[in-house]
C-alpha cells in the first residue's frame, strides 16, 4: 500500500470550518431531542383521566352511608345564611345607618361593638336594643340565624366571628342513598304552598322585610294598623306609596333595603300595609 493511500485512510471527514460547526451543533441537539422524546413518552404513558377516575372510585367506595351536609343556605326558615338574613331584614337600617345603626363595613362604628364579642352582640340582636326591635323586627328568625347575621355584619368590619353552620337536609342525609325518606322528612322538604291572593303574599313579604320598622314605628315609619298615621299617606294615592317604597324615601331605603325583591313584591307589601291602615 502506498504512503498516499495510508494518509487518505486516517484523514478526518471534517475538512472545513463549516463542517466542524455543523458537527458541534448536532452533538448538542441530538442528545437534547432524544431526552425530550423519552420524557414525553414517560409523561403520557399514564392517562390523567385514568388517575382521576381511580381517585373518584376510591372516594366513592369510602363514602359513608349517611352524612350531614353543610349547605350554602336556602329559603327554608332556620337554614338561611347570615348574608341572606342581612340582605332580607337587617340592611333596612344597617345598610343606610338609619337610627344610628352601625353601617355594614364601617370599621369605626363596629370597632367597640366587636370587642363585646359575638355572643353578647347576638343576645342584643335577639332581645332588641334601643331602637332596634327584637330579632330585627322579624320574630320568625331563629337564634342561629340571628347569630349568623351578626357574624356576617361584624366580619365585614374586621371581626373574625364564626357563623353557626347551616345544617341542610340532616334528617334526609342520615338515611342510606336510595332509601325512601321518612314521612316527616318528606313534609319538611316539600315546598310551602303558594300564598293565596295578593294580600296573603303581601303579608309574607311585609313580615320578612318591612316589619322591622313598620311594626315598631322606628325612624318615623307609620306603624301597621295606625289609621291616624296612614290617613294622610293614603290621600296621596297608592301610586305615590308604591313609588316611595320602590325608590326609597327619608330613612326608608329602596325596596325596604332588600334589592332582591321584585317590583311586584314591593307593591304587594305596600298594598297589604296600607290596607291595615284604612
Amino acid at each position: 500500500m502506498s504512503e498516499h493511500q495510508k494518509h487518505d485512510e486516517h484523514t478526518s471527514f471534517i475538512k472545513t470550518p463549516k463542517q466542524l460547526l455543523v458537527v458541534v451543533i448536532l452533538a448538542f441537539l441530538v442528545p437534547i431531542l432524544l431526552i425530550s422524546i423519552l420524557a414525553s413518552l414517560a409523561t403520557h404513558s399514564v392517562e390523567p383521566s385514568a388517575k382521576v377516575e381511580s381517585d373518584e372510585a376510591i372516594a366513592k367506595r369510602l363514602k359513608p352511608v349517611g352524612q350531614v351536609v353543610v349547605a350554602e343556605g336556602s329559603d327554608t326558615p332556620g337554614q338561611r345564611t347570615g348574608k341572606q338574613i342581612v340582605e332580607a331584614v337587617c340592611s333596612a337600617c344597617h345598610a343606610t345607618g338609619a337610627l344610628n345603626a352601625p353601617k355594614i363595613g364601617d370599621k369605626g362604628m363596629w370597632h367597640d361593638l366587636i370587642k363585646e364579642g359575638h355572643q353578647h352582640l347576638t343576645e342584643n340582636a335577639i332581645k332588641g336594643l334601643r331602637q332596634m326591635p327584637p330579632r330585627g323586627g322579624n320574630p320568625q328568625l331563629t337564634d342561629e340565624e340571628m347569630a349568623r347575621a351578626v357574624a356576617f355584619m361584624a366580619n365585614q368590619a374586621g371581626a373574625n366571628f364564626t357563623e353557626p353552620p347551616v345544617q341542610a337536609g340532616a334528617t334526609q342525609a342520615a338515611a342510606a342513598p336510595g332509601a325512601p325518606a321518612a314521612p316527616a322528612a318528606i313534609a319538611a322538604a316539600a315546598p310551602a304552598p303558594a300564598a293565596a291572593g295578593g294580600a296573603a303574599n303581601g303579608k309574607s313579604i311585609f313580615d320578612a322585610n318591612c316589619s322591622a320598622c313598620h311594626a315598631t314605628g322606628v325612624a318615623g315609619a307609620p306603624k301597621i294598623g295606625d289609621k291616624a298615621a296612614w290617613a294622610p299617606r293614603l290621600k296621596q294615592g297608592m301610586d305615590t306609596l308604591h313609588q316611595s317604597a320602590l325608590k326609597g324615601k327619608g330613612a326608608m331605603p329602596a325596596k325596604g333595603g332588600n334589592g332582591s325583591l321584585s317590583d311586584a313584591d314591593v307593591t304587594a307589601a305596600v298594598d297589604f300595609l296600607a290596607g291595615q291602615g284604612k
